[in-house]
């Protein structure tokens, strides 16, 4: 933690900033309520000792400025001359706690103790607050993992059991297949639960902005650096930082993340403090993080340091037994929400849902459904109800163009009959005949080339197929 001291009596400041750099934390000193008031301004501190008598200056009029200006911060009062009375009304006024000089190194980390457990709770209540406007912000519905298709429950097996160990987690995947959701539930599952959930943006800043959002800067860092700030990493101390599409990050930014990862150390932009960070990574991304290592966009270092247990989020369309489950959750949940009652999903609309690839994944999904039920005309969902793009039928595989067996184009009219299973080896054989290389056919289809493999062995075609 760090603290702000503020005692008029150097020797006091002194011996009070050595006991809370031997707990293993950080302290300045400032003699007077100016000096406080102006490192207020400027810093951010995770609790403030304050002296009863600063000189001419009243400790207690002080409180009164910091209860009323920052409240968030916990004061603890200290004096040589205490009494229960000034104890009482120390307290009354808005002190956390009352310390008597000269206290022993007991009686300090009580203290400590106590302001843990303030700052744990402050943070538990931020946490929620911001979950609260996130819910209110989204309007979504809420996420489900009772999932059926065995790939999913084998991917949510390993996840749940790495949420109870503290090494990173890397999340692979499409866009739209439920990253962050997963992220979350991590954090939910683990022992950090009751900890901050930070999530940082990779792709959404400029580099500069990036580091700055992620470390924080000192005042004059840069132009527009006003004041100093934190960044993400220490509003996720104790708890989780998520780093979205990591994939994404400068190239300048990940020596600093290795150094986060690797020593616990990191110093804001502009300054040569070095502190500690106490959190926990996961980070996700849709991109090949192998591919990117291989074009030097990626350090082989930090890749290695992040996927200590990686996982990959199968895409929807692998997903065939959890989808017409997952399509009739969002049509009940939007249904509620516009205040209309339908009789779920009609059996055209179903079969119409099923033989769509959904290359956006589970957003796509909940985007079409609440159209459907908001234009829907009856008191189901009907196949005509659903976006253009459904309606045409889209490949199962996110290959550009639905392809039929013959090695032709194939329109939603020629899969009727067909089965999901012979439409996905009708775009799999003509992929094969047509692309330069297994690699190549892998990333028309949307797949990794050892699911590729298998898909082309379990089908009896040989290496002949690929030219």
């Amino acid at each position: 933690m760090d603290f702000l001291v503020i005692d008029d009596e150097k020797s006091i400041r002194d011996a009070t900033c050595m006991l809370i750099d031997d707990e293993g934390h950080y302290a300045e000193p400032v003699v007077n309520t100016a000096g406080a008031l102006a490192r207020l301004k400027e810093e951010k501190y995770d609790a403030i000792l304050l002296d009863l008598n600063l000189g001419p200056e009243n400790g207690l009029d002080l409180l009164d400025l910091l209860v009323k200006h920052h409240p968030q911060i916990p004061v603890v009062m200290f004096t040589a001359q205490g009494t229960v009375k000034m104890a009482v009304e120390a307290v009354r006024r808005g002190a956390l706690d009352f310390l008597e000089k000269p206290f022993t190194r007991e009686e300090f980390r009580a203290v400590l103790a106590r302001l843990a457990r303030f700052r744990q709770m402050s943070q538990r209540i931020e946490t929620l607050e911001k979950e609260v406007k996130e819910v209110r912000q989204q309007s979504g519905p809420e996420p489900r993992f009772d999932f059926e298709t065995p790939v999913m429950k084998s991917v949510m097996d390993v996840l749940m059991r790495a949420a109870r160990a503290p090494a990173a987690i890397l999340i692979l995947g499409e866009s739209g297949t439920g990253k962050s959701v997963v992220a979350k539930a991590i954090h939910q599952q683990s022992h950090l639960k009751d900890k901050p959930f930070v999530t940082v943006s990779c792709p959404a800043l400029s580099k500069e902005l990036l580091q700055s959002d992620l470390f924080g800067h000192v005042k004059g860092a840069f132009t527009g650096a006003i004041r100093d700030t934190w960044g993400k990493i220490k509003q996720a101390e104790g708890g989780t930082l998520f780093l979205d599409e990591i994939g994404e990050l400068p190239l300048e930014i990940q020596p600093q993340l290795l150094r986060l990862l690797q020593e616990r150390e990191y110093e804001r932009v502009g300054e040569t403090v070095t502190r500690k960070a106490d959190v926990r990574i996961i980070a996700a991304t849709n991109r090949d993080l192998k591919e990117s290592v291989r074009n030097r966009t990626f350090r082989e270092d930090l890749f290695f340091r992040l996927n200590v247990i990686s996982v990959e989020m199968p895409p929807l369309r692998h997903r065939q037994s959890d989808l017409l489950r997952i399509a009739e959750y969002y049509t009940e949940h939007f249904a509620s929400q516009v205040g209309r009652k339908l009789h779920g999903i009609s059996e055209a609309a179903k079969r119409r849902i099923a033989s769509y690839g959904w290359p956006g994944n589970l957003r796509e999904l909940r985007n079409a459904i609440e159209r459907a039920v908001i234009l829907a005309n009856t008191d189901q969902l009907e196949a005509d109800d659903f976006p253009t793009e459904v309606h045409g039928g889209s490949s199962v595989s996110s290959s550009p163009a639905s392809l039929g067996s013959n090695g032709g184009s194939m329109n939603f009219g020629a899969w009727e009959g067909m089965t999901l299973q012979q439409i996905e080896e009708a775009c799999i054989k003509h992929t094969l005949e047509t692309a330069s290389s297994l690699a190549e056919a892998a990333v028309i289809l949307g797949i990794d080339q050892a699911t590729l493999y298998r898909k082309r062995k379990k089908m009896g075609l040989d290496a002949k197929a690929v030219h």
